[in-house]
């Protein structure tokens, strides 16, 4: 796997655990034609190998801004024809995010607006900054979100409350996203990556297949009628009865220790 990207940070903080930072502060990690690029090669490589990975963190350089969203400075100028060859780019960045098969968790560490905000939109779950704001704005510049916001605000928070965010434009806290179901835990910064670790950490120790399907189950079933969520819900437990993995979850608990998965 490509670990050297020219806007994105990658380490591994905890075993089988990576961190993907989003590595431009100098631009408050805003997203430019390059950024798109490599989080569509990073993200796309996971759908073909997941290299071991358990657990997959997104956050920002620095501690005041998670993304500030679409890089306005790179898009001044653009003919029409340029900025949608840009956004076609984005458009695949949000598909390999949202395909992501690992599970992938937003650490907000700072201001998410715009397309910044529909980058956490695209996380499984989200942890924050107690001081973090979050703003889908695009309707003040003449546009709309157009990397998931819609779909996915509106899924986190209900459709009333994503249309008073989205067509108004206006910031809400971390606070307020918790509150209303677009973050799960809100944190001061200096324990934020800490505890946002501790849970990739146990997310990790379980058996990645089931975790793994259990996620797919998850979103793919809130898309469908309840009897075809449940029948999908069978066709994914049915992935785990040969494994390995489910012998070994069977064989600790009797034995009384940790299980040894191993993705098998």
């Amino acid at each position: 796997m490509k670990t050297e990207f020219e806007t994105l940070a990658l380490d591994y903080p905890r075993e089988n655990v990576l961190r993907v930072t989003l590595n431009r502060p100098e631009r408050a990690n805003a997203i430019n034609t390059q950024a798109g690029r490599d989080l569509v090669e990073l993200f796309e490589e996971f759908l073909v190998d997941t290299h071991g990975l358990r657990c997959v963190v997104l956050t920002g350089a620095g501690d005041k801004a998670f993304s500030a969203g679409g890089d306005l400075k790179e898009r001044k100028g653009m003919t029409d024809a340029q900025w949608l060859a840009q956004h076609a780019i984005f458009e695949r960045m949000v598909r390999a995010i949202a395909g992501c098969p690992v599970p992938l968790i937003g650490a907000v560490n700072g201001a998410a607006y715009g397309g910044g905000c529909e980058l956490a939109g695209l996380c499984d779950f989200v942890y924050a900054a107690a001081h973090a704001r979050f703003a889908l704005t695009e309707v003040t510049l003449g546009i709309m979100p157009g990397a998931g916001g819609t779909q996915t605000l509106a899924r986190a928070v209900g459709e009333r409350r994503a249309k008073e965010l989205i067509l108004t434009g206006r910031p809400f806290t971390a606070l307020e996203a918790r509150e209303w179901g677009l973050v799960n835990a809100v944190y001061e910064l200096p324990e934020l990556m800490d505890r946002v670790l501790d849970t990739a950490l146990r997310i990790a120790d379980n058996a990645p297949i089931a975790v793994r399907q259990a996620k797919q189950s998850i979103h793919r079933g809130l898309q469908m009628s309840l009897a075809d969520g449940l029948a999908f819900e069978i066709e994914a437990y049915n992935r785990m009865v040969p494994t390995q993995d489910r012998q070994e979850g069977i064989l600790a608990f009797n034995e009384k220790r940790k299980p040894r998965f191993r993705g098998v």
